[in-house]
């Protein structure tokens, strides 16, 4: 029988992380400070964050030890499988080598427990009591409430509004792991009232939630903010992803032409891609594709400037693509995937043209979702979806050049709490959102008032 899953012993997970910021020939401008517009400092950190983290942020180390009480809770689920599709390839009918690193076996469900753990543990260790977050679809508040049950930390979640209604099993979830989950905007913080007086029956976003995330943790002593994507350290964590699959990748006697994450802040198409990345940028051949929605299309039809990681304007200004930090998206069901802004990281990465970027409707995104499942066994979620249709196009475009890829993509997250969202897709209910250019000219307005990155 051919071989489906490369697997490696508990003995083989990542003892360190890699940053990727250490062969970076163009590092991302310096955050800047929302008040003064000067490059902020690890002081002005400290108020939101942890100084272990902190430290991540800043380093240019290229490899980061993992702490050992943080590599003990990953052997629950970590190292995670590599699949080889070949009941995919063959529903495609493609020459093309699939491959996926499947990060939904977590118990969390998906990829935000790597970098989850890994803060809570660096607040707890320097006597944290309670962290605050946002989170869009829910993995991310899942992940971030079960590492706190792990090292007794209160754990309060500001869960965008239409996908708290979307997924309430998700909420549910949380609060098995201890966590109080408030829908956002509310009427808890001054930014979520605020926007709640201009927009009753506002649907919420990403950007409104975490600036309600870091209000609330401004007010306390004992809490810090934590965050599940966009900055280094976060996506530092999750190259325990791409480490992993490198030596999968090897067991298997392959390496990837094209390696596909799905990408909303950048978390998990970096988790997977910075590690490949590392060989590119020694000369190796290799595509890197990042793919996005259509309806929040921010690396594809966004602009790179400095501008704020939320809406009430409470982050430091970050170099990034983005849309505008008042860009409300469309309700689709792909809620992680919904953020006006993507990592500077990854927008320097675009910016210089190491990696690419794709966009796809949310039709065509399912659509390749029920391919998937039908033929791997895998429900995978809406966001992890964008990817596999990526790698469909990728396939599709190989064999028709007559130069089929060895494709490799992160499955990011099972799709289990996302039922309701095929339930539409099933009843012909979910549609296709086509974001006018004048909406992101109207919120891209406000940039113009800040520093240019260089």
């Amino acid at each position: 029988m051919s071989t489906v899953k490369f697997l490696l012993t508990e003995e083989e997970i990542p003892t360190h992380y890699y940053n990727i910021q250490a062969d970076l020939t163009n590092l991302p401008p310096p955050p800047l400070h929302p008040g003064t517009r000067q490059p902020i400092g690890p002081q002005d950190l400290q108020p939101i964050f942890p100084m272990g983290l902190i430290l991540q942020e800043v380093s240019r180390e290229r490899f980061i030890p993992i702490p050992d009480e943080v590599r003990s809770i990953y052997q629950l689920f970590r190292p995670s499988p590599l699949h080889r599709a070949w009941r995919f390839e063959q529903r495609l009918g493609t020459k093309a080598k699939i491959f996926y690193k499947y990060e939904g076996a977590s118990p969390a469900g998906s990829h935000k427990l790597n970098t989850a753990i890994a803060q809570a543990y660096f607040n707890a260790k320097e006597g944290v009591k309670r962290l605050t977050t946002e989170t869009g679809a829910g993995q991310w508040g899942s992940a971030l409430s079960m590492a706190c049950s792990f090292f007794g930390l209160e754990c309060k979640v500001y869960m965008v509004n239409i996908s708290f209604q979307q997924k309430p099993y998700r909420k549910a979830l949380m609060q098995t792991f201890g966590a109080q989950v408030t829908a956002s905007p509310s009427t808890e913080t001054e930014a979520g009232r605020k926007i709640l007086k201009e927009h009753p029956d506002s649907q919420g976003s990403l950007g409104i939630a975490i600036s309600e995330a870091i209000e609330d943790a401004a007010k306390r002593d004992d809490t810090k903010y934590s965050l599940g994507s966009v900055l280094n350290h976060v996506l530092l964590h999750q190259t325990v992803i791409g480490l992993e699959a490198k030596k999968q990748m090897d067991k298997a006697g392959e390496y990837p032409d094209i390696v596909i994450g799905s990408c909303g802040g950048g978390s998990n198409f970096a988790g997977l891609a910075f590690p490949f990345l590392q060989d590119k940028l020694k000369g190796q051949s290799l595509r890197a594709i990042a793919v996005e929605p259509s309806s929040c299309p921010t690396l594809t039809r966004g602009t790179y400037s400095y501008d704020f990681g939320d809406t009430g304007e409470l982050t430091p200004l970050l170099p990034m693509h983005t849309l505008g930090h008042d860009f409300v998206p469309a309700s689709i069901h792909a809620g992680g995937l919904r953020y006006h802004g993507a990592a500077p990281l990854v927008s320097q990465l675009l910016k210089d043209k190491i990696i690419e970027a794709q966009a796809y409707n949310q039709i065509e995104v399912f659509d390749a979702a029920k391919e998937f499942a039908r033929s791997e066994g895998i429900i995978p979620a809406p966001e992890s979806s964008h990817a596999i249709r990526a790698a469909i196009h990728e396939a599709q475009q190989g064999d028709k050049n007559g130069k089929p890829p060895i494709i490799l993509f992160n499955l990011s997250g099972h799709g289990h709490f996302d039922m309701q969202a095929y339930d539409d897709y099933f009843a012909g209910k979910l549609t296709d959102y086509e974001l006018p250019q004048s909406n992101i000219e109207t919120s891209l307005r406000s940039l113009k008032e800040y520093p240019v990155p260089v």
